[in-house]
């Protein structure tokens, strides 16, 4: 029997911590799902896209926002918990970085092949290597490592054309009513939220998308959770 051909999108933010455990969970929802050959493709999202370039303190910007910290309501404990479990050793980097630039090299490397692998990168840079993802030069020495020269990465992530792309790709999803990450699409139809554990997505996939009744953490606009 021929194995069943689905397409996977993952929405999600290289910001959201949530979105990086549910990286790893779905991957390993992929190992032990049998019988499928699954598509994934990488959707961009901007928790925040108000944030500049340069960045924002993270601890001042969830007081502001939030009126915490991140560790004063368990969150950040939460959260390295949940790392421990699927291999991340989450150390928070003091800035939280303003993505799209990211994501506009997330999007070309999507053509070439190695979107997950990059996204990856960019993941372990930012909440395990504690690199500051505001820093072109930082952003280069990762890129680099895929082939692509300083020339070629400034110009993608420069490139008016390539971001008017992930802006409406952003949008795309958001009208679909996505509002927190990460969030996974099958096969443009149905849709589940949060870092669900491996076996209900694998559960979820077997189903074609029925729903299930596991809560997942996730990555939401104005939301302390993240």
């Amino acid at each position: 029997m021929e194995n069943k051909t689905l397409k996977l999108d993952i929405v999600s933010d290289v910001a959201c911590p949530w979105c990086y455990v549910g990286k790893k969970n779905i991957e390993t929802a992929l190992e032990n799902l049998d019988g499928y050959d699954i598509e994934v493709n990488w959707r961009p999202f901007q928790l925040d896209p108000s944030i500049p370039e340069t960045g924002l303190d993270r601890d001042a910007y969830f007081k502001a926002k939030f009126g915490t910290d991140g560790r004063s309501n368990g969150m950040l404990d939460r959260l390295e918990e949940k790392g421990r479990e699927v291999g991340i050793n989450f150390d928070w980097m003091k800035k939280i970085p303003n993505t799209l630039r990211l994501h506009n090299l997330l999007h070309e490397a999507t053509k070439e092949g190695f979107a997950n692998d990059l996204k990856e990168a960019f993941f372990e840079a930012y909440f395990e290597k504690v690199i500051d993802m505001t820093d072109e030069n930082e952003i280069l020495k990762i890129t680099a490592k895929f082939g692509w020269d300083a020339t070629k990465s400034k110009q993608i992530m420069n490139d008016e054309s390539i971001t008017s792309e992930v802006k409406r790709s952003i949008q795309e999803v958001q009208q679909r009513g996505v509002s927190g990450v990460p969030f996974f699409i099958l096969n443009n139809q149905y849709g589940i939220s949060g870092a669900q554990p491996p076996e209900a997505l694998v559960q979820w996939i077997k189903g074609a998308g029925e729903k299930i009744q596991e809560e997942a953490n996730s990555c939401a606009v104005d939301d302390p959770n993240c």
